[in-house]
């Protein structure tokens, strides 16, 4: 076969684009059609590659993000030209800022055109430029193959994240000689450097109480192996970022859970306690750092693929800039011997354990499981008394949730109030098995989020959301329900932007401009072919669940919480 011979026909731009991403490993394109992307479709059709059409343009960005982050390979998203590619626009951002690798493609119409002002045309490039790595216009199909190959290869490089090339119509019906690139072994950073391997290691040798801060990068560069092994070897406790989780297990003893965990802020006094803080991949636009360093008198060794951020409450005296595991195995031989008392933090540790791995008792005859009192366990402030008779609470869901999920299943969080209980009260045991947006914080992402994680995971997955975010994707579900998907969406409902509400009232007393009303949940799932469940007290949370979440069908439980 020729350059130009593809099935017959003479190879056309958009045949090219599609070469290069076969040849770039990528089994899905999610996304909306639109007439611009005529020769695109029909290309795809006639490829390796199953192009996903989905309900909005945004829920195409949020799989494609969840699909980078999951596997570390590019999900890639296609919308048209105007609206489809602002519609895009959030989704890409949410990559961009919670480091996921990402290629956006979108549709354009022809070149003539583009020097005036004409139907649905933006400045797309210019508009993406914000919310990626990169990104271009193909102006001729002799780029193409070169401009995917950066695409991909700069989304995939760490630190990941979003890239963007625009199709023009004219350019992708053209005829196009080129060949796509083959992808080589991605780009490694250099080994750390001695004298900052040894100075990080003075400190941690020198201090009382060490304490490392497992960030994004910890997970998203497959380095959880190498950083248990460390915390193992030195004793030294860890708390996890939101988008952390699962960097060590949480069943770790010396896992202190995430930042702010525990009704009592046990895991904020851990911080508060250290001496010298080791930052593993912590992203600045997760958690500020002032939050946990108001001070600024903080000893922090920054342990990342790039430079820390110039920021006064985040001024690292030690800075290690290379690849994530080969530092953490070098710091680790350098730190051989040292031992961190563990007083220091054990009676955080323990704190944390009996509030958050305690399951209250669902029993409604003695209120109690196993042994657990639940009055002796139950919490105001976090809604953990699960007695029969009581109203649900997000808090109170977790423990249930947990025991019928297995480790390696995926839970992916959607933004409200139930992100945060989600984020300092679920135990988290593997890597990338707990799913937060916590850089971008979009609401909309779960639905769609997990679709991708079904589709590239072999583990049972939840969708966990709010009310308000549950709707702004919720036609997703008719995407899952057309791909053969299998996974549970767990709407907790408080008719309310419940965060907002709480940060309102804990500033004025009151709130505003929040309250929702909601459809029938339970008919609404029906509506979709799927089951939908609305238990009615807490045990029957508990059998629906244990039902549910390992079933290999679409089903909706909704949770009314208060």
């Amino acid at each position: 076969m020729s350059a130009l011979d593809v099935g017959g026909h003479m190879q056309t731009g958009a045949d090219l684009l599609v070469r290069c991403l076969e040849v770039e490993g990528v089994e899905y394109v999610f996304g909306l059609p639109g007439e611009e992307l005529e020769d695109v479709l029909f290309s795809l059709r006639d490829s390796t590659i199953t192009f996903v059409p989905v309900r909005h343009e945004q829920g195409a960005a949020f799989m494609a993000d969840v699909h980078g982050r999951l596997t570390g390979d590019a999900g890639v998203c296609l919308s048209t030209l105007g609206p489809g590619a602002t519609n895009l626009l959030t989704g890409v951002a949410d990559a961009h800022l919670d480091r996921s690798p990402l290629v956006a493609i979108t549709g354009q119409g022809g070149l003539e055109r583009l020097h005036k002002e004409s139907h649905q045309h933006l400045d797309i490039v210019d508009m993406f430029e914000p919310v990626s790595k990169w990104n271009t216009q193909f102006t001729e199909p002799a780029i193409i193959h070169e401009s995917i190959r950066k695409a991909f290869k700069l989304a995939e490089h760490e630190k990941p994240g979003a890239t963007h090339v625009e199709f023009p119509e004219d350019v992708a019906a053209e005829n196009a000689d080129e060949r796509p690139l083959p992808p080589r072994n991605r780009v490694r950073r250099p080994s750390p450097d001695a004298k900052s391997i040894s100075r990080a290691a003075a400190l941690l040798t020198d201090a009382d109480r060490p304490l490392v801060l497992a960030g994004n990068g910890g997970v998203r560069t497959r380095s959880s192996e190498r950083l248990r092994s460390f915390v193992s070897n030195t004793n030294i406790p860890v708390v996890a970022t939101y988008m952390g989780k699962g960097a060590v297990s949480d069943a770790d003893e010396r896992s202190l859970l995430t930042l702010d965990s525990g009704s009592a802020d046990q895991a904020d006094k851990a911080i508060e306690r250290a001496d010298v803080v080791c930052a593993v991949g912590y992203d600045i636009a997760e958690h500020d750092p002032e939050n946990w360093n108001p001070d600024k008198d903080k000893r922090i060794i920054h342990l990342d693929f790039e430079p820390a951020e110039v920021y006064e409450h985040y001024n690292p005296h030690v800075e290690v800039v290379c690849d994530i595991g080969a530092a953490i195995r070098e710091l680790e031989t350098a730190c051989e011997g040292v031992r961190t008392d563990r007083e220091w933090y054990a009676d955080l540790r323990e704190s944390l354990a009996s509030e958050v791995f305690s399951k209250p008792g669902i029993d409604a005859d003695t209120n109690t499981d196993a042994g657990i009192d639940t009055d002796a366990n139950a919490d105001a402030d976090s809604g953990t008394d699960t007695d029969s008779g009581a109203p649900f609470s997000v808090r109170g869901t977790l423990p249930i949730l947990r025991e019928v999920m297995a480790d390696a299943d995926v839970l992916i969080s959607d933004v409200g109030s139930h992100k945060m209980a989600i984020a300092k009260n679920y135990p988290t045991y593997e890597p990338n098995t707990c799913l937060i947006s916590n850089g971008l914080a979009t609401m909309g992402i779960s639905v769609p989020g997990a679709v991708a994680a079904d589709l590239v995971t072999d583990s049972d997955v939840v969708a966990a959301t709010g009310d308000g975010g549950f709707l702004m994707n919720a036609a997703e579900i008719e995407t899952a329900t057309r791909l053969g998907c299998g996974f549970t969406v767990l709407v907790f409902n408080d008719d309310d932007y419940g965060l907002i509400s709480e940060q309102q009232t804990d500033s004025r007393g009151e709130s505003t401009g929040t309250h929702l009303t909601n459809p029938d949940f339970v008919a609404f799932a029906e509506s979709f072919g799927i089951d939908g469940y609305r238990p009615e007290n807490w045990a029957e949370l508990d059998e629906t669940l244990q039902e549910v979440v390992p079933a290999d069908r679409m089903t909706l439980v909704e949770v009314p919480v208060e």
